[in-house]
């Protein structure tokens, strides 16, 4: 059977004891210098049956003094002992805290007074985190109880409990809350019980770390980080040894140790990460973790990228080695580079070095490096790679085809080679012996003394060191004297040639055109001379050669053009036309018109002058004249 007003004012008590617990608390973490003084209680219990005594006592500094009593936060008394005896005659819960001389206030201690069938009765001090906590479950006048079983917030706790006791280890704040229990109360008949709740409070030993970073969150490559681990211990329990650790991505880097603090004397890119700490007891009874900082070690800024190639300066042979590399001069982490030529898209090679093992003439450009160190791009000044090609091939030419001058003409002799990277000089040679310089050898008007051999010397360098010639062939160069009466002698012939061909071909044309007026002259007479009327009633007489031409025909020529032995159209060799000569005719007597004929002595007819007959004349086309074919047929038009 459960008495009047007990438990609901043990509830309301608990509660408020808890408020004033967190409040006294949080006052004792301010006071600085001042350790709390502590408040016991004997028998060690709440909630106590009516009418128990309870004596207080309190603990602090070791100056005499009266010591002061609070009760619900209100002064209640000053005594010149640390103790003090409690009697009640009704139920109820009282707040209790002390201050002894030179010492802080005490945590408030909430006892209560019970008249119940049943009480669960608690420790009644400050319970802080790691400790145990024993559950007592008593009947009235220590009355018979069996059966018993222990309640959290309502919920039956785990683990057998010996006799009418439940030991609870390693409190947590989780463990925080309202407790009761139930049993059978009487021998006779029992009757089961529950008891009134009882607030329980568990207070901190350590407060939860904070990690802190000292520096910079993104702290530079090779530079010292240091982390602090920063927990508070309760007043209540100042001597208790902590253990800290801490982590990075949840692997333990540092500890267990007692020291808060974590060096690291010069972080890389792998100190990047998450960090946490953690606080624990010895026992780990009691540990917490931090919430996590992150860290973010930056690489030093590439800078100072510089290029150096070997032989120095970039200027090589063709045919040599070629090697380039690259530095810098601050920039930390991984470096990578690359290597790049102006004009082209694509990366010529990666690494801190670029080796050409034969250089080409084609290799010549300007370079340079870029390095970068996944955060910070950097590029060296560019370098002009010069490939000198040594210069080979040289050769002499000159406006002759042969070497062999007439003395008076004008000469100049070049040189001039097939390979070579400018500047190329040219040095002239005469019989061994330096002549001059240049490209073009200027001799003017040759005379037996340009006669020698002759070559031409090129060179190109590398430098001041290294210098390349090439060397012409010998060219032996002779100056002739023209001979006055050979070339006298020659005019005469070629003149006394031209006279004579001149005469030949006007004779030939004379003879030609002659024969041709003869021919011309025979066919006109033919056709003027008239033929005798015969008288009326009378026929004339037939021809004497019937085979010769009538009136109105046409007489033909043949000229068959004929070649000279030796010689073709319109050379020496002029081929002469050949007129055939026309068939012997005898002009018909004729007489004139309007007359007749008249007759000799001998009955023969006479006959009229004749007139002069046309004649056409042709000309043949010469040797010069457009060719024809070697033979034609001609005929007279008049």
């Amino acid at each position: 059977m459960q008495r009047a007003g007990g438990p609901t004012s043990a509830r309301q008590s608990a509660g408020m004891a808890r408020s004033v617990a967190l409040l006294l608390w949080a006052q004792a973490l301010g006071l600085t210098g001042a350790q709390p003084s502590q408040l016991t209680l004997d028998p060690p219990w709440t909630p106590v049956f009516l009418p128990d005594k309870v004596t207080l006592t309190c603990q602090g500094s070791s100056a005499p003094g009266p010591t002061d009593w609070y009760v619900n936060e209100q002064f209640w008394q000053q005594a010149r002992s640390n103790h003090i005896h409690i009697t009640r005659d009704l139920p109820g819960s009282y707040r209790l805290q002390c201050r002894s001389p030179g010492a802080g206030l005490s945590p408030s201690i909430t006892l209560g007074f019970s008249n119940d069938w049943l009480a669960l009765q608690v420790p009644a001090r400050v319970l802080l985190e790691g400790d145990t906590l024993p559950l007592r479950c008593r009947g009235w006048k220590d009355m018979h109880i069996a059966q018993v079983r222990f309640f959290h917030e309502r919920e039956a706790l785990g683990g057998p409990p010996r006799g009418t006791e439940l030991l609870l280890p390693s409190l947590q704040l989780h463990h925080s809350g309202r407790y009761h229990c139930q049993a059978t109360v009487g021998h006779v008949f029992p009757q089961w019980q529950e008891s009134a709740l009882v607030m329980v409070a568990v207070q901190e030993l350590f407060t939860v770390p904070v990690l802190r970073l000292e520096g910079p969150a993104e702290p530079r490559e090779g530079t010292p980080v240091s982390l602090g681990c920063l927990s508070h211990l309760s007043p209540l329990r100042p001597l208790t040894r902590l253990q800290h650790l801490f982590y990075q991505d949840d692997m333990v880097v540092g500890g267990p140790q007692g020291s808060p603090q974590l060096q690291l004397p010069a972080v890389g890119l792998s100190h990047s990460g998450n960090y946490s700490c953690e606080v624990r007891t010895e026992t780990a009874s009691v540990r917490k973790r931090s919430t996590p900082v992150t860290v973010t070690v930056r690489r030093v800024p590439v800078s100072g990228v510089s290029l150096v190639a070997q032989p120095p300066g970039g200027q090589v042979v063709e045919g040599d080695r070629l090697v380039l590399s690259c530095s810098v001069a601050e920039g930390t982490g991984p470096l990578s580079f690359s290597w790049h030529r102006q004009g082209s898209a694509v990366p010529l090679a990666t690494g801190p070095y670029y080796t050409l093992r034969t250089v080409r003439h084609q290799d010549s450009g300007r370079y340079h490096c870029t390095a970068t160190n996944g955060g910070t791009v950097a590029d060296s000044p560019p370098l002009w790679v010069t490939v000198l090609v040594p210069v080979a091939g040289a050769t002499i030419t000159m406006a002759r085809m042969e070497p062999v001058v007439p003395a008076g003409e004008n000469l100049n002799l070049s040189c001039s080679v097939r390979v070579g990277t400018a500047p190329v000089t040219f040095t002239w040679l005469r019989d061994g012996q330096e002549l001059d310089s240049g490209p073009v050898l200027s001799l003017g008007t040759v005379g037996p003394a340009h006669a020698g051999t002759y070559q031409c010397l090129a060179t190109n360098r590398l430098g001041t060191h290294r210098i390349f010639r090439a060397r012409s062939l010998a060219l032996a160069l002779s100056v002739t004297q023209p001979r006055q009466g050979g070339r006298q002698q020659g005019t005469a012939m070629a003149v006394g040639l031209s006279v004579s061909l001149l005469l030949l071909l006007t004779a030939a044309m004379g003879w030609y055109l002659r024969r041709r007026c003869r021919a011309a002259a025979g066919k006109s007479w033919s056709r003027d001379t008239m033929v005798p009327q015969e008288p009326e009633g009378r026929q004339p007489e037939p021809t004497a050669h019937p085979g010769e031409p009538e009136d109105g025909e046409v007489l033909y020529t043949r000229v068959v053009v004929t070649e000279r032995d030796g010689g073709e159209y319109g050379g020496w060799g002029t081929r002469r036309p050949r007129v055939s000569p026309p068939p012997a005719r005898v002009p018909e007597p004729v007489s004139l018109p309007g007359t007749s004929p008249s007759r000799s002595p001998r009955g023969s007819p006479r006959f009229a002058p004749p007139r002069e007959p046309p004649v056409t004349y042709a000309v043949l086309p010469g040797a010069h004249a457009r060719l024809r074919l070697p033979s034609d047929t001609y005929e007279n038009i008049p």
